[in-house]
């Protein structure tokens, strides 16, 4: 016979398991053991919640089943916030959450906690392992549901319980369902009489249309429809899509918002889009998603269905009439253009000083990065520059943080993405907060030779609260940073760092570290004054942001106010 903890990395091997993030820890003896004399890289991270991010990462774009681990109480306790950024992802992850001695469960033990309760909430699979004949079929179980389900199941495994020996030594592979998913004949006939009707087509695309590329164009041109795009969206719609007319939503910009408010018809296709003040009030609504439950959670609506983008699509598409019509689409058209023209003005270069505008720092990065690169920005700014100014092609992927909303994500998550795909360039967009919250994580990257290239925008803030905070009316409190030099904190242990303070500086650094082999950092001073526009301004945001500039010459602070003109005339003229 052999233990427990043996028969769990040999089935993960069998299933293709390559490496498992995590910190070691006495609960997590038996599997580290086991790790030890066998395939599966273990990737020793400097915080468990930057492993669970890793795993994100990993399963984000290989789309198979990646693993973290944590050891008991703390340890299992620090994954938490990845693990929930990876459920509400919809990414496979298998978590092995080491527990305290059997026989002390209940009696408040030393680091106790109760993990199978505590990671209910951001699993699709939670359960403890309380006996040897559980095994193998409870981690069969788990990963069964976190393929099908594609979220994160839990395995809560006490220590003494991984380290026995087990009756069933069975090695299962678990092999992923493919599945075609459609509505029945009568609702696609519902469909198409609502959308046949209308005169105004928009379509609102997310991540559901994932390998739906060529269906939603050819169904765009069919309902001379223009497509908007949410985040989670963007790398599987933009590219080579004559109808994108750009995202909307508080990342967006104004031609995506007015695509669909002047449309009659929305047709929502594998998004759960989700803030409903930027929904059209008029039009009839219909929602399309694999999942049943994710139907009218936002808008009320006309008509929802159950399947799949892409089968959906081409079963929907024999049932319409050809839209001869295009002004609702050439007028999207046109408007994204002219957007596009503006926002593109914005990237431009300074002339004197050295904060850049983030703008142009993205669209530079754009420009030098490799065509199959990946992209992961930190919450905050950074994404909304990802958003406004990184193309995707394809080839290029884009992965972040963009349903749970967690800082500090860009770096940890680099590490599995890297991991997983050693010939590929992975640039992290961070932020100087999301970069500090984390930022042991660089010395993961030198350890185990991961070439992420990581570019700072140091505003020294946390910008985007900024942002929040001067359009809700409240004087920028509590938000400062103080940062060390970057650049040389990466060339103490063992990154390429440079800085970079002038325009004509930027292009030739990020080329130097993009070519680099090995991990580099380059820390770029950006303005921390940079307005970002939503696409839709409301009074209450007129109004909080005069209160804001009211309240912050009062307090003594008008250098602020002129110091945000100076950074953005070139929005206002």
């Amino acid at each position: 016979m052999t233990t427990i903890a043996k028969n769990i990395v040999d089935t993960l091997e069998a299933n293709g398991v390559e490496r498992i993030y995590g910190i070691a820890g006495d609960s997590l003896n038996g599997i580290t053991d086991a790790l030890r004399t066998s395939s599966i890289q273990w990737v020793q991270v400097r915080h468990e919640e930057a492993g669970a991010f890793a795993a994100a990462g990993e399963a984000a774009t290989t789309g198979r089943l990646a693993v973290c681990a944590g050891s008991a109480g703390p340890g299992n306790l620090h994954l938490i916030n990845g693990l929930f950024d990876a459920n509400r992802s919809r990414v496979p992850v298998l978590a092995l959450a080491a527990h305290i001695p059997t026989a002390e469960i209940g009696t408040n033990y030393f680091q106790e906690t109760h993990p199978q309760d505590l990671f209910r909430e951001c699993s699709v699979f939670a359960e403890h392992v309380s006996s040897v004949s559980q095994m193998p079929r409870m981690l069969r179980i788990a990963m069964q549901t976190a393929i099908e389900k594609q979220g994160v199941a839990v395995l809560v495994l006490p220590g003494d319980i991984a380290l026995a020996e087990g009756p069933d030594e069975t090695v299962t592979v678990v092999r992923p369902s493919a599945s075609q998913v459609v509505p029945s004949p009568a609702e696609l006939q519902r469909a198409a009489h609502v959308l046949n009707d209308a005169q105004k087509v928009t379509i609102l695309a997310g991540a559901g249309c994932a390998g739906a590329h060529d269906e939603l164009v050819t169904l765009a041109d069919h309902l001379g429809a223009p497509v908007v795009h949410a985040m989670r969206g963007k790398e599987h719609v933009e590219w080579e899509n004559p109808f994108d007319v750009g995202m909307t939503g508080l990342l967006g910009f104004a031609s995506g918002y007015r695509a669909i408010e002047s449309c009659d018809a929305l047709l929502m296709l594998g998004t759960d889009f989700p803030y409903p003040e930027f929904f059209p009030r008029d039009a009839k609504v219909i929602q399309l998603d694999v999942r049943g439950e994710q139907l009218g959670r936002r808008v009320p609506l006309d008509l929802g269905l159950v399947g799949t983008v892409r089968d959906t699509a081409s079963a929907l598409l024999p049932l319409l009439e050809r839209k001869e019509r295009r002004d609702h689409l050439d007028d999207a058209l046109k408007h994204y253009a002219r957007t596009r023209e503006k926002l593109d003005d914005l990237a431009t270069p300074v002339k004197k000083g050295r904060a850049q505008h983030p703008q142009f720092i993205a669209r530079t990065i754009d420009r030098v990065a490799a065509d199959d690169a990946v992209f992961l920005p930190d919450v905050g700014s950074p994404v909304m520059w990802a958003a406004r100014y990184l193309h995707m092609n394809g080839r290029r992927r884009l992965v972040g943080s963009f349903a749970h909303g967690s800082m500090a994500n860009a770096v940890s998550q680099a590490i599995g993405v890297q991991a997983a795909h050693p010939g590929r360039q992975v640039v992290a967009l961070s932020g100087d907060g999301g970069l500090t919250m984390m930022l042991g994580e660089l010395l993961t990257l030198v350890q185990h030779e991961l070439p992420v290239k990581v570019v700072v925008f140091e505003n020294s803030s946390l910008n985007f609260v900024e942002l929040e905070m001067k359009a809700a009316g409240f004087v920028n409190w509590g938000t400062g940073l103080q940062n060390p030099d970057f650049a040389q904190v990466a060339e103490s242990i063992g990154l390429h760092g440079v800085r970079v303070e002038r325009s004509e500086d930027l292009e030739p650094a990020l080329a130097e570290a993009f070519a680099h082999d090995g991990p580099a950092l380059v820390n770029v001073m950006t303005e921390r004054q940079e307005m970002t526009v939503p696409p839709s301004v409301t009074a209450a945001q007129v109004k909080g942001f005069s209160l804001y500039a009211l309240r912050t010459v009062v307090s003594g602070r008008g250098d602020e106010i002129v110091d945000l003109a100076r950074a953005n005339l070139r929005q206002i003229f």
